[in-house]
């Protein structure tokens, strides 16, 4: 089945006339979805679906109820008008297909239903965003060969890169209670440190906050206990993906991790954007996954005819700082570095899905993946402070004046994505914002 259909055709214009700028995150080839509710309401009222377009939302219950819809779409609607994401997940990619297609057209300019759904849009500067869908189990992945290799060195500077990375996608349990949606307030984490020079540990708060630039994939449905998800069906299960902050706490990090990882100095917050943007609208960015010559081919489980001809996907990727003195100024703050996700990772995200319940561990609905850390090949190309200062020991000065070496209590640390091709509309995630405040003692 081809990746691409009518819904990415360049030349689509959208009645929604915020839609059609060039820099726009949202046009009509996009359509991602998300939960919101209306400034002002209550945290009590219920939660709508909605989807992106311009500066708009369209508010899928309202869609519903006042636009005519093909008796196909009309009942793939429901769930999504009772503002349950995770159901609509659940239906699978034919379902998502459809309601695809039919939001495409309703949306683009001179549709039929343009007059009947000019009254469900609602300013996104009007609303307040949620949790895509409820997040119930969390795996932090380590895909980024270049990050690897970079932290590795800071570590183990005679072996970098442990050889067990090539040959098996490396990943932890994280903890998905403490995940925030983007505008996250993130208290800085307090835990054991323990100094070089040190006999003992001391509890404190981390001077060494530090952010990641990542991607999470939610699942769309999963598997039973003891069965598994083979490659070729493992994109199936994926509905679509955020932007994703994995807050760390970089001087808990090093004394707690040995021997079985990672636990305070990652547990007490990490951030996404609240538009998901789903594997069919990432369609014309797809490009072929290829090892680098002398890098070791997948084990079978882990390969596949589509992962090698379109397993990879284009998205590139920036994180901004903006600091309190900024914020002050109205600044919009200061881009730290790039990186593609394309030639970040070393993984895909079908190997992440097959090697995650080759042992039978069964995912369910609304679990994150996260890619780990995405750094590119180029020094300025880090993904963390960690890797941007050489480990605190080179600082930043910003165009402000001020200088880090990792974040700050009143930092503002805004992650952004999009995607751009030939031949096809640019596409982007949003923002996935958090800001740090202080420890509490």
């Amino acid at each position: 089945m081809s990746l691409l259909d009518a819904t990415h055709d360049p030349a689509l214009r959208s009645w929604v006339t915020s839609a059609n700028t060039p820099d726009t995150d949202f046009p009509v080839q996009n359509l991602p979805f998300g939960r919101f509710r209306r400034k002002g309401e209550g945290q009590q009222d219920t939660l709508r679906v909605g989807v992106a377009i311009g500066d708009q939302v369209l508010d899928l219950r309202l869609a519903a109820e006042l636009c005519p819809w093909s008796n196909e779409v009309a009942p793939l609607l429901d769930p999504l008008a009772a503002g349950d994401l995770a159901a609509f997940m659940r239906l699978g990619r034919p379902a998502w297909r459809a309601v695809r297609a039919a939001l495409s057209a309703a949306l683009t300019a001179d549709s039929e239903q343009g007059p009947f759904l000019e009254s469900c849009l609602v300013p996104q500067a009007d609303v307040q965003m949620a949790m895509p869908c409820e997040i119930g189990d969390y795996t932090d992945f380590y895909t980024s060969i270049h990050h690897a290799t970079t932290v590795g060195k800071m570590f183990r500077p005679d072996n970098p890169l442990l050889p067990n990375y090539t040959w098996v996608p490396i990943g932890y349990h994280g903890r998905s209670s403490s995940i925030g949606v983007s505008g996250q307030l993130l208290r800085r984490p307090m835990g054991q440190v323990k100094l070089i020079d040190a006999a003992e540990p001391v509890l404190r708060a981390s001077s060494r906050l530090d952010y990641e630039l990542e991607l999470g994939a939610l699942m769309a449905h999963g598997n039973e206990l003891g069965s598994r998800i083979g490659m070729d069906k493992a994109e199936d299960h994926i509905f679509g993906l955020v932007l994703f902050n994995d807050w760390s706490a970089r001087d808990i990090q090093p004394w707690e991790y040995q021997p079985l990882g990672p636990f305070l100095s990652k547990n007490f917050g990490s951030t996404v954007s609240p538009w998901v943007v789903t594997l069919d609208a990432l369609a014309p960015f797809r490009q072929p996954f290829v090892r680098a010559e002398g890098q070791p081919q997948p084990l079978p489980y882990l390969d596949s005819a589509h992962n090698r001809e379109a397993g990879a996907i284009s998205i590139e990727l920036e994180v901004w700082l903006q600091t309190q003195k900024m914020q002050k100024a109205q600044h919009p703050g200061d881009r730290l570095a790039g990186s593609n996700y394309a030639s970040a990772a070393y993984w895909t995200l079908a190997q992440l899905v097959a090697h995650h319940t080759v042992n039978g561990c069964n995912l369910r609905t609304g679990d994150l993946l996260g890619t780990g850390t995405l750094s590119g090949p180029e020094p300025g190309q880090g993904g963390s402070m960690l890797e941007l200062g050489h480990g605190g020991r080179q600082a930043l000065t910003l165009s402000s004046g001020e200088l880090r070496s990792f974040i700050e209590d009143g930092d503002t640390v805004i992650l952004r994505g999009h995607c751009m091709a030939e031949g096809a509309r640019r596409i982007g995630f949003g923002e996935c914002r958090g800001t740090v405040l202080p420890a509490l003692t």
